[in-house]
């Protein structure tokens, strides 16, 4: 069984009802579970919804407040395991910003990455997959082409 970690704009939409990208991550997830996959995500994605999740709708959010983002957080838990950051997660983050030489912004998916290295993960669920290319042995995985795979291609990943 291969664990898939989700990134935080997969639980955004997976939340926001009123995405157009909620079906098709609604869909993939439970491809991927009939898949045998284990969905999982990193403490990151938890800190990264959140601050999407709390910020004003004006502002490009989801304009929830403090409880009702805490609840969807209880809800993203019963979907996900939730895979504690690996004590060497700081180590790991700066070997692979000083080898890929990410600045700015790509530095927060470096950190993902360090948590999959750490925790033997390769398959990451995004609708960023062009921000994670420059890290080898990271899989890079679009929702729409979830719908795509069948059984077969998702165990050639």
């Amino acid at each position: 069984m291969s664990r898939v970690i989700a990134d935080a704009n997969i639980l955004v939409r997976l939340v926001d009802v009123k995405s157009p990208q909620h079906s098709v991550v609604q869909e993939a997830l439970e491809r991927l579970h009939s898949f045998d996959a284990i969905l999982c995500i990193v403490p990151q994605a938890f800190y990264e919804f959140w601050v999407v999740a709390t910020r004003p709708v004006a502002n490009n959010g989801l304009g929830l407040s403090i409880m009702e983002c805490d609840h969807e957080m209880t809800r993203l838990e019963n979907v996900f395991q939730v895979l504690e950051d690996p004590r060497d997660l700081l180590k790991t983050w700066r070997e692979l910003v000083n080898f890929n030489q990410c600045v700015g912004k790509v530095a927060h998916d470096a950190r993902y990455v360090a948590a999959m290295k750490s925790l033997d993960c390769r398959i990451l669920l995004t609708f960023n997959t062009t921000d994670f290319v420059r890290h080898k042995g990271i899989i890079p995985l679009d929702p729409s082409a979830v719908l795509s795979m069948g059984s077969l291609d998702f165990a050639l990943l």
